[in-house]
């Protein structure tokens, strides 16, 4: 049976994608939410262990991933990629952990590189969580009708807060004040 919530147990967190020059061109005070919500998921993702995997599509050419969200996972080595989807170079696969199901998706563009590694990663089993406010297009309608086309072909669309806590589960979680003070 496929989960309803996200699980921190069982989850991978993915950023697609969210460089300084292909920064430049989204649309600004979108932007600005996105890389705020990227950088939460940054840091609850290195607050409760969840794995992360950092994509990076050309970048000899879109830049370098943006330090406002680099700085919560400094450890963590971009993978270079040219294929749209990440799901077609074989380091990305090589971090895909076989034994967590779910993977929790942000990034840009919501209907390239977004919609073709969610797509992939739906057709070799896994459960998709798009996370709708930390996810980016150029235009407001391709990322509209991006997020149409995955959640009718079956994935999760959800929020940066609504991840937080179903990544918690509970109050008690001892890393609860920290998370719950990103979000302030």
């Amino acid at each position: 049976m496929v989960a309803l919530a996200v699980n921190s147990a069982t989850s991978q967190l993915l950023l697609i994608d969210m460089q300084v020059k292909l920064a430049s061109v989204m649309p600004a005070e979108a932007l600005q939410n996105v890389v705020k919500n990227c950088g939460i998921l940054a840091q609850a993702s290195s607050l409760l262990a969840v794995s992360t995997i950092l994509t990076e599509q050309y970048p000899q050419g879109l830049g370098e991933t943006l330090p406002e969200i680099k700085q919560y996972l400094p450890s963590n080595k971009p993978i270079a990629k040219t294929s749209f989807s990440a799901c077609n170079e074989p380091k990305f696969n090589q971090q895909l952990h076989r034994d967590k199901p779910q993977v929790v998706l942000a990034g840009m563009e919501a209907h390239i590189c977004v919609l073709q590694t969610v797509l992939d990663l739906l057709q070799v089993g896994k459960q998709v969580f798009v996370v709708e406010d930390a996810t980016i297009s150029r235009s407001p309608a391709n990322k509209a009708n991006a997020l149409a086309r995955l959640r009718g072909a079956g994935c999760v669309i959800s929020n940066t807060e609504s991840v937080l806590f179903e990544w918690l589960g509970n109050a008690n979680h001892e890393a609860f004040k920290a998370l719950s003070k990103l979000i302030r």
